[in-house]
């Protein structure tokens, strides 16, 4: 397993995450030695779909892109529409993309990449519900399992999380 001592990681999320989107991916990053910091809109907790509820370290509002070595963006139907909707949210997607940080993407994750328009001609993956605003906003979209592609490691759904770990974490110790 690659080594992520040392690394601080980011994990994007609000109410309604898919839940294993969020708690698998912060395991194995922290697994591998790293420090997962969970951002939101709002302090407290925010609550997955499947009721995990999950401590905020961090608002959106005070978060620095220079702080974080990586980001991951969980699905969520819910939640991946809201974040997307929250300015300093878009901000720190575009400034952690502008820095060259590596961002691990799952299911509907990706849509707020649209909004930080960020994924001009990268190859990605998703849940195929946003596979039309993938494109519209640069990406080549695929049907794959997981996708490396210019510093983005993406997937679709909970099925593919044991390939999505294992690409992040590798990615991430780059």
């Amino acid at each position: 397993m690659s080594d992520l001592n040392g690394k601080k990681i980011a994990i994007l999320s609000t109410n309604g995450f898919e839940d294993s989107e969020l708690t698998s991916p912060k395991e194995a990053v922290e697994a591998a030695g790293a420090t997962a910091q969970v951002i939101s809109t709002e302090s407290g907790e925010i609550k997955g779909k499947n009721g995990t509820t999950v401590s905020v370290d961090l608002t959106t509002a005070d978060a620095q892109a220079d702080d974080f070595d990586a980001l991951i963006l969980p699905g969520g139907t819910g939640n991946s529409d809201a974040i997307r909707t929250d300015e300093d949210a878009v901000s720190l997607v575009k400034e952690i993309r502008a820095a060259g940080k590596p961002v691990g993407v799952i299911c509907h994750g990706g849509w707020i990449l649209t909004d930080a328009d960020v994924i001009k001609g990268v190859k990605l993956t998703s849940y195929k519900s946003i596979k039309t605003d993938l494109v519209n906003a640069g990406a080549a979209w695929v049907d794959e399992e997981v996708v490396v592609d210019n510093g983005f490691v993406s997937s679709r759904t909970p099925d593919d999380l044991p390939a999505f770990n294992a690409a992040i974490v590798e990615e991430f110790a780059k």
